[in-house]
């Protein structure tokens, strides 16, 4: 009986610890990454220029690539750049805009990536996905997982405190992400990938049970940790579904409907996720959720991110177009406005002030 084996494409190396950056140099050395030296450092004129001066002694055969933002135009002009340099790898020193654009311009010109997160905004840093500004709005390009991994928990301590908010509110909303993705296996017959699911949900469910704060180096870890396996899972499920659902939706909704006052990426997601819960029915899943956002800083109801429950309303009706073809609990139940502002009173009633 033949046994049957899938390769699972993930990163060489995740380094997540305190110091780690002091070390990139020996890491990519020791992996075999780059004995020479030669790389492509792609930076921002903000937190990884301003730790340029702390890497670039012990990196001395290393270019040095300032990327104006994160549009495709800034990606393009990047790989360019790097372009016949005889480099062995490209690395992405920054947020998520700077490693977006890294791993674009690595996948063009055939090198590897490694991802070296300043920040832990969102779930980006490791998923085989680059998300750039450009002509028509905001796009999404297939781009190979990072080869490695480096998450300075020093560095992640010195960032905007919003940041880790933001991350939380994105990994937890992989929760509602999943019971969505398995709503569409039983009305739609869409398969699910079972390890992908369990990858993504366990993530989620790391964070959200963790008793620590955004200030401890151990709850920090935890989240550095379901951050990557989140981007893991979308390697290996070939796509965003384990862990963008109808939490995904509102978030795009928000974005495209008021572009100028969409708060940060995962705290609409991690709105999105507590209310989507409540939608199907799991309201002390739901309140569960709610509880904990609160305790790390986040909205769990539009008005504390300056919207009305009007414009909620408005979001959560057109969030169903902002992936066509997706099916989630939005789809599933295709509420009238006067039906979601009726389930909106019900979970505010659910979760409390």
């Amino acid at each position: 009986m033949p046994v049957l084996t899938r390769l699972i494409p993930s990163p060489v190396v995740v380094d997540i610890r305190p110091g780690a950056l002091d070390d990139l140099a020996c890491v990519l050395a020791d992996e075999r990454i780059s004995q020479s030296g030669r790389l492509a450092i792609a930076v921002s004129g903000g937190s990884g220029a301003r730790l340029r001066d702390r890497v670039a002694p012990s990196l001395p055969g290393a270019d040095w690539f300032e990327v104006g933002g994160g549009t495709l135009d800034d990606a393009v002009r990047l790989a360019g750049a790097i372009q016949g340099g005889r480099y062995d790898a490209v690395v992405g020193l920054g947020g998520g805009k700077i490693i977006d654009c890294a791993k674009f311009a690595s996948a063009r010109v055939g090198l590897p990536l490694v991802a070296v997160a300043t920040n832990l905004a969102h779930d980006g840093l490791c998923s085989p996905v680059a998300t750039l500004d450009n002509d028509a709005g905001r796009g999404s390009y297939g781009v190979p997982n990072p080869i490695a991994v480096v998450i300075d928990l020093n560095v992640i301590r010195e960032a905007p405190v919003r940041y880790v908010r933001s991350g939380i509110g994105d990994v937890v909303s992989n929760i509602s992400a999943v019971a969505d993705w398995e709503l569409s296996h039983r009305v739609t017959g869409e398969k699910v990938d079972g390890l992908a699911a369990a990858m993504a949900r366990q993530a989620g469910e790391a964070v959200l049970r963790h008793p620590g704060g955004v200030g401890d180096d151990s709850f920090l870890q935890v989240l550095a940790e379901a951050l990557v396996l989140t981007g893991i899972s979308m390697s290996v499920s070939g796509d965003s579904r384990p862990s963008s659902g109808a939490c995904h939706e509102i978030n795009h909704a928000f974005d495209l409907l008021h572009p100028q006052r969409a708060a940060a990426h995962g705290e609409q997601c991690g709105l999105g996720a507590a209310f989507a819960m409540y939608l199907r029915g799991a309201h002390e899943e739901s309140a569960a959720m709610a509880e904990v956002l609160r305790r790390h800083g986040l909205p769990v109801l539009p008005e504390e991110i300056g919207f009305t429950v009007d414009e909620f309303v408005r979001v959560v009706e057109y969030a169903p177009e902002t992936r066509p073809g997706r099916f989630t609990i939005l789809e599933h139940l295709a509420l009238t406005p006067e039906q979601i502002k009726d389930v909106y009173a019900d979970y505010v009633k659910a979760i409390g002030s």
